[in-house]
């Protein structure tokens, strides 16, 4: 790849570095740091630093790319202190995302004097710029009540302008607000049309809320096949969550009509999903639930089963787990080596 497309690259994720950002900034801040780029998109962050430095002073990107590089320790200790004065700086040129983020940053001492009322004005300016998700953390001042006067139909409808304007992160915050958040009247089915939005849009978050209504007919009629199909499918990529969901569909499926049994490839995928819900996660509740449906179908389980399922187990563990990630096996369960 060329420095000059490696330069576009990388100045589009900078800009949309965080959810629902959709602006661009004048040619005059981006074609000087060319150079720059090319160096941070190589990985060279010691030679990168001080290429955008040498443009910090009046470069309002040039800055919020410092802010990054603190923000995420690029070639350095992260320094959450300086990524905010650097922000702070950058969103004096209405770079929108760094304006997001000088909100943020202010949010981190609110109860300091003006620091909330200039978050909030920070976020709506933001979002005037074209970070739409920023009208969802000017929501939450309303609906909580603090540092304003609580309004919740204000908030809400700040945060369902980013929803309608396209923003799915904003789709999965207002169905959040409207499924079970204490603060705003419930409206299930709303809740759900949101869910269901963000979710065509491949936010997994929002696939997952949205299967678990649909298995319950929450919102709706139940869904049980889309429901099935929605989790087995998140839980195939390594989404936690929905490990133990997939596994309790499974495990209340149909028997089959001539043995009254449960069918053979429900009883594996009960097991194979429990055992991935067993490993994972860390709630106890739900560990014991995942050992209740492992003992279940270990019970009636063909022993030989339990080597190539352990197996797949152990592949699709490895391909999501972090270092060194212990497994956690049902009682008596062959290590399928």
């Amino acid at each position: 790849m060329q420095p000059y497309r490696l330069f576009q690259v990388l100045l589009s994720l900078t800009l949309l570095a965080a959810p629902g950002a959709r602006a661009g900034r004048p040619a005059d801040h981006a074609l000087p740091l060319q150079a720059a780029y090319a160096l941070l998109a190589k990985g060279d962050y010691a030679n990168a630093y001080p290429a955008f430095l040498r443009h910090a002073e009046n470069n309002p990107l040039a800055q919020f790319t410092l802010a990054q590089f603190h923000q995420n320790g690029w070639g350095r200790p992260a320094d959450p202190d300086a990524a905010c004065a650097w922000f702070g700086k950058a969103a004096q040129g209405k770079i929108p995302t760094a304006l997001h983020f000088a909100g943020d940053c202010l949010m981190r001492t609110p109860d300091a004097p003006g620091n909330a009322a200039a978050a909030l004005t920070s976020y709506l300016a933001a979002a005037a710029n074209g970070h739409l998700i920023s009208l969802c953390s000017a929501s939450e001042f309303y609906v909580r009540g603090r540092y304003v006067a609580r309004d919740v139909p204000h908030g809400l409808a700040l945060c369902a302008q980013a929803a309608q304007a396209g923003s799915p992160p904003a789709m999965l915050k207002l169905a959040n607000y409207l499924r079970n958040d204490r603060d705003v009247p419930h409206d299930a089915a709303m809740a759900r049309h949101w869910y269901r939005m963000a979710a065509e849009r491949q936010v997994d978050e929002a696939r997952y809320q949205l299967a678990i209504m649909q298995a319950q007919g929450e919102g709706g009629e139940a869904e049980g096949e889309a429901a099935l199909l929605a989790l087995e499918e998140l839980a195939s990529k390594g989404y936690v969550p929905a490990y133990l969901p997939t596994a309790t569909l499974y495990a209340h499926l149909p028997p089959d009509a001539d043995t009254g049994a449960p069918g053979a490839a429900n009883l594996a995928k009960t097991y194979l999903w429990a055992s991935a819900a067993r490993s994972r996660l860390s709630d106890p509740a739900l560990q014991d639930q995942a050992r209740q449906l492992q003992d279940q179908v270990l019970a009636i389980m063909p022993p030989e089963w339990r080597p190539a399922l352990d197996r797949k187990i152990d592949a699709h563990l490895a391909q999501f787990a972090a270092p060194g990630t212990p497994l956690k096996r049902a009682r008596h369960v062959s290590p399928g080596a």
